[in-house]
């Protein structure tokens, strides 16, 4: 058996165990497979392992069969690049019919969403099939979906383990083999941490990369919109599909493969607070870092562009008022300070924080980290890539980093867990996980690779290597579909 960076050997075919989006829409568009037949099979799927997984907080599954039927019959655009894949929607976007719930027990009664964003347009335009909304933390706060509103999303691979967070019911959902890809969107490592929690690829795309979504945190713009998937080609492909055209980035369109550039990789294991990571992290960080060596990449160590405890605080600080501002919407829409009833311990707390910041203390701290993205531009002066793990730790048990925990234990957990994603959301920089590694007892464990503000495709071009140099599609959950 091979265990070479930390993985064992894959069977001799390296065959995928279940198809990806883009095969899928190939059969569909050649006619080999029905729309009809693809979504029918999702939705039972979905039916029978969601029980067990908590990945959906909304179904949508007879008008999702219909639109497949409308399809089948001539009446959709079969040259769109997905039509008839199925697809879930996180549920921090709006997307028409359905209600947005955003894991909170204050959205519980809100009506389906009369409109729709842009993102979500793209979507529709692409010609996915959404079969349902897939479950989020509060806000997406945390890196793990555990909501009180709703039932905890657990990991195919070990059940007993988070999916990660925010995009926590995508990922799930994703790896179960539910759903080819799912929408994810990324605020401070919510599409790369549930992509290394479950053993997928996960690429958070430049700040103005994709259609407006959401309005941002007044803050500090930090969202960005994309996807988790089994596939480096999925997400390429989705990527092209769904980014502006006309933003203020120049396109990349649909990357296709590797390149023969090699790159100056930073290598860098500690999170910014300095926390060394636990053993099996940093193992499947440095067996990547000797994988990129093997490729003919040259790699050296390298040290974050901050001051780490600074910029933690300031960052909290941004963080913190998206907590105010969600306590205030709802309590003007219910006419008193909400508590503990209708939104979680971890939000209020926020709220509290953010209440307690000095006059112009945020203001002090957006300054500061604007400072931090110009620091990390820089660092590419250097570097095309910088390699760091995704998380402190692998998958967390469920509960470990939960809102309902104490404040003063959850803050030190989250301090040790994540440590390394938020600086990519604050310079407004691509950074991808990558499904390297997975531990003695069979959890995954992501490795992050990082680039300057648009350079999407070096990162793309990057991914297609490293899949086809250690291969990952073959690995299946304990929990999935049939």
């Amino acid at each position: 058996m091979d265990t070479r960076h930390g993985l064992t050997a894959a069977p001799a075919s390296q065959a995928a165990w279940t198809l990806d989006a883009t095969e899928i829409a190939d059969r569909i568009r050649t006619r080999a497979a029905s729309a009809v037949e693809v979504v029918e099979k999702a939705v039972r799927d979905a039916e029978a392992l969601d029980g067990a997984l908590g990945v959906l907080v909304t179904a949508d599954f007879d008008r999702a069969i219909d639109k497949a039927k409308r399809l089948d019959q001539g009446q959709g655009d079969r040259g769109a690049p997905f039509a008839g894949v199925p697809f879930l929607v996180k549920d921090l976007n709006d997307y028409a019919g359905l209600p947005t719930r955003s894991g909170s027990r204050a959205m519980l009664g809100l009506p389906p969403a009369a409109t729709q964003d842009g993102y979500c347009d793209a979507f529709d335009r692409a010609g996915l099939v959404v079969i349902g909304k897939s479950a989020t933390p509060e806000y997406g706060f945390l890196p793990t979906t555990e909501p009180v509103a709703f039932p905890p999303t657990r990991n195919p691979w070990n059940p007993v383990h988070s999916s990660g967070g925010s995009s926590g019911g995508a990922a799930a959902a994703t790896a179960a083999g539910i759903v080819p890809f799912a929408h994810a969107n990324d605020g401070g490592g919510s599409i790369r941490i549930p992509a290394a929690c479950c053993g997928l690829f996960g690429l958070k795309p430049s700040r103005h990369r994709m259609p407006p979504s959401r309005p941002p945190l007044r803050a500090v713009d930090l969202a960005v919109e994309h996807c988790v998937s089994r596939s480096v080609r999925d997400s390429a492909a989705l990527f092209a599909a769904t980014e502006q055209a006309a933003g203020p980035l120049p396109a990349v369109g649909r990357v296709a493969g590797p390149s023969q550039r090699r790159l100056r990789v930073g290598l860098v294991t500690e999170t910014q607070l300095g926390v060394q990571p636990d053993a099996e992290v940093r193992a499947a960080a440095e067996a990547a870092a000797k994988l990129m060596e093997s490729l003919g990449h040259q790699v050296e160590p390298t040290q974050w562009p901050t001051n780490g405890p600074v910029f933690a605080l300031d960052f909290l600080a941004v963080w913190a008022s998206a907590g105010a501002e969600l306590v205030d919407f709802v309590a003007q829409a219910i006419g008193r300070r909400p508590d503990e009833t209708l939104l979680e311990p971890f939000t209020l707390a926020l709220a509290e924080l953010f209440g307690g910041l000095p006059e112009g203390g945020l203001e002090q701290s957006v300054a500061r980290l604007n400072a931090d993205a110009q620091a990390y531009d820089r660092w590419f002066d250097r570097h095309d890539v910088i390699l760091s793990p995704v998380l402190g730790q692998p998958p967390a048990p469920l509960g470990w980093v939960a809102p309902t925990v104490s404040i003063p234990d959850l803050t030190e957990r989250l301090n040790a867990y994540v440590g390394y994603t938020t600086l990519h959301n604050v310079a407004g920089a691509p950074a991808m996980s990558v499904p390297l590694h997975w531990t003695a007892d069979g959890l995954p464990v992501g490795v992050q690779f990082a680039a300057r503000a648009g350079a999407e495709r070096t990162l793309f071009e990057l991914a297609y290597e490293l899949e086809a140099a250690q291969p990952w599609a073959w690995r299946r959950p304990g929990v999935s579909a049939g």
